[in-house]
């Protein structure tokens, strides 16, 4: 991309997203785009906090990932099993045979291809705010029986990425979180990507916290501090903090195969249930855009916060943004961006 291709690219993209904030359809954003291993552009709109007037900076605040944590965690289960840790293939009950039995039994690649049959959030069970271990979560949801036969359906829901994440503990013998810091979040220099806890501690803000945005829900009149909860438990299907420096970072160890290749391959393809392609990988949305461009990636909505992560092997062009609030309603926007992007890319 030329440099006055490549400018003309980033002022249309300040341009409509200065006027999400002007409108109040965001209280903040992050956005950056890079193509292989060179920065394009990388910016911050509006703020991280509205009441401090506190600025978004897009190589150090933390938003939500939400459901982008579920690439974090595939990149885990991916580096055990190239450890020979967990096997793809087994059952979930081989990992934690104490989960109530089920009329059918299904394995760990259903359940990161969301088509073991495990059932979604009922009411409000989104906005959970009880601390609660990824092991005692499983009352929420664990005497409902699977929603279809495994393999015949594709229900996407974050609930098998709990059970997820419990059978990688067991395997392993390491909590979750420490292993996904060992072995991706160091690894990839993911510096500024951690477990979100609980915000106040003694009235200061807990250590993983800091640079954090407010998390807010969007209302006619503006914006709200949102709801408080507590995503500790469901850390594998949503409950990362990141930037979306961090969110670049992993996207070129994938696209660039830096990653344990020969495994990640598998992870990126899309998966089928009786038939069908079900358009996501282990871990990964696996699609096409508008313009026929394969793509790999993730979107994530949850409470005060929404993710955008897109990656492109054919161009090479990665795109992440970062909101600090839920369901802001601008995937397409963002889509048109991205293309934007593309098309300067020449």
């Amino acid at each position: 991309m030329g440099h006055s291709a490549k400018q003309l690219a980033i002022t249309r993209s300040e341009s409509t997203l200065n006027l999400l904030v002007r409108d109040k359809r965001v209280p903040g954003l992050a956005i950056a785009v890079s193509v292989m291993d060179y920065w394009h552009w990388k910016a911050g709109f509006g703020f991280a906090d509205i009441e401090e007037n506190k600025p978004v900076n897009p190589i150090e605040t933390r938003f939500r990932a939400a459901s982008v944590s579920k690439p974090i965690a595939a990149c885990a289960l991916a580096s055990m099993v190239a450890e020979g840790l967990i096997d793809l293939e087994a059952s979930f009950y081989k990992y934690v045979p104490y989960f109530p039995k089920k009329k059918y039994d299904f394995s760990i690649r259903q359940l990161a291809a969301h088509t073991a049959g495990i059932r979604g959030y009922i009411g409000k069970e989104y906005a959970l705010n009880r601390p609660y271990t990824i092991r005692e979560s499983l009352q929420v949801f664990q005497d409902d029986p699977l929603l279809f036969e495994p393999g015949t359906h594709f229900h996407y829901n974050s609930f098998g990425y709990v059970l997820l994440s419990l059978a990688m503990e067991e395997a392993s013998g390491i909590p979750f979180d420490v292993y996904t810091r060992d072995k991706v979040l160091i690894p990839l220099g993911m510096t500024n990507t951690v477990a979100e806890k609980p915000a106040i501690t003694n009235e200061q803000p807990t250590t993983n916290n800091r640079q954090r945005t407010t998390f807010y829900t969007r209302w006619s009149s503006g914006f709200r501090i949102a709801t408080p909860v507590d995503n500790r438990y469901k850390l594998a299907g949503g409950g990362y903090l990141t930037t979306v420096q961090d969110m670049i970072q992993l996207g070129q160890a994938v696209l660039k195969e830096r990653f344990y290749p020969d495994v990640m391959s598998t992870f990126l393809e899309a998966q089928g249930a009786a038939g069908n392609n079900t358009y996501y990988g282990l871990g990964w949305e696996v699609s096409e855009d508008k313009k026929g461009r394969p793509f790999y990636g993730h979107i994530g909505n949850q409470v005060g916060g929404y993710s955008y992560f897109r990656i492109f092997p054919e161009t090479g062009l990665i795109a992440a943004a970062l909101v600090n609030c839920g369901d802001p309603k601008i995937q397409d926007l963002l889509d048109g961006v991205v293309d934007d992007f593309h098309s300067f890319n020449v």
